[in-house]
């Protein structure tokens, strides 16, 4: 199926509480609208049998500067299709989103993650703390106003040789980027074997 026939399937089932498609993307997506129905719409795109959705590539969580999102990447094996949806606009100081770990267990470990640096609440989720991070670490690392802590138990938080940014400032910015060498050329590999 093509992302127009899925979105048109979703569209008549779900209606109002999902967006338009946005088909321009590389990865075409619609939005939940309405995030208390996301788990009913996850069971209808892994259970229809036209759709068959049983895999959640990936979960990720998504910090644009004002609110935050969760982006759930998904793909049909048997059908060989792919889709993404998103939930949007959650809340900075009290972000929640359903869980979908009922749905794809794999969603288990992705909203740990989520949870862990973007500070996104699964609601129901089975086992929400964090999977990354020492359990009483301060902030959400991701998050783009996230201010490095100092210390940790009294140990000085590391940064690359040489840097020390100002400790309202995110970690890694202005860190400039390592050039990678020029991929080598098929022309220019020996095939000839001793």
């Amino acid at each position: 199926m093509t992302a127009a026939e899925i979105y048109e399937k979703l569209k008549a089932k779900f209606g109002e509480a999902i967006s338009a498609l946005d088909a321009e993307s590389p990865d075409p997506f619609i939005v939940v609208t309405k995030p208390d129905r996301l788990v009913e719409l996850a069971e209808f795109l892994r259970d229809d049998p036209a759709l068959d959705f049983k895999s959640l590539m990936c979960l990720s969580g998504v910090d644009d500067g004002e609110k935050l999102s969760v982006v759930y990447n998904l793909c049909s094996i048997t059908k060989k299709h792919r889709f993404t949806i998103k939930v949007e606009g959650l809340d900075r100081e009290d972000p929640h989103c359903p869980t979908i770990e009922k749905v794809w267990p794999t969603g288990n470990w992705h909203e740990r993650e989520a949870y862990d640096m973007f500070g996104i609440f699964f609601d129901d989720h089975s086992d929400l703390r964090r999977i990354l991070c020492p359990d009483d670490w301060e902030g959400w690392p991701l998050r783009k106003d996230y201010q490095v802590q100092e210390f940790w138990h009294g140990i000085r938080v590391p940064y690359p040789t040489g840097a020390d940014p100002d400790r309202g400032r995110h970690a890694y910015l202005d860190i400039p980027e390592r050039p990678y060498p020029p991929a080598q050329q098929v022309d220019d590999i020996d095939m000839e074997t001793n």
